[in-house]
């Protein structure tokens, strides 16, 4: 049963380094998403993601990348995500941002998870 448990840990890895490698390669179609900085901010946010991602793997400052991104997924749900909900003209696109919405939420509490049980706690206690 451990070793199951385990995998959790994977499971929520794949899709941030699935999210960073695309806002990398996709940089430029999703620069009017953000609401300042534009597609340098999709640079540094992809990067983010692949270096809490890294951090994860090696066990290296997990703890202080859990709760920074939970940080940055709390803050797409907020300022990219809900405005494009609350303004979609249409029900396909209020249903994909409520989507994209609730799916960052519940990484968030994955991330904060994630980092009760972090083994590395010299950074943050």
């Amino acid at each position: 049963m451990s070793g199951f448990l385990g995998l959790g840990k994977y499971l929520f890895i794949v899709p941030m380094l699935v999210f960073g490698v695309i806002h990398l390669k996709q940089a430029k179609a999703m620069s009017t998403l953000p609401p300042f900085g534009g597609q340098i901010m999709v640079y540094i946010t992809g990067i983010a993601l692949l270096a809490a991602s890294i951090s994860l793997v090696i066990g290296k400052w997990d703890k202080l990348a859990c709760v920074l991104l939970s940080i940055l997924l709390l803050s797409f749900a907020v300022t990219i995500h809900l405005p494009a909900m609350l303004n979609a003209q249409d029900e396909m696109a209020k249903a994909a941002s409520l989507s994209n919405f609730v799916k960052d939420i519940g990484l968030a509490g994955g991330a904060l998870m994630a980092a009760r049980l972090a083994k590395d706690h010299s950074v943050i206690g």
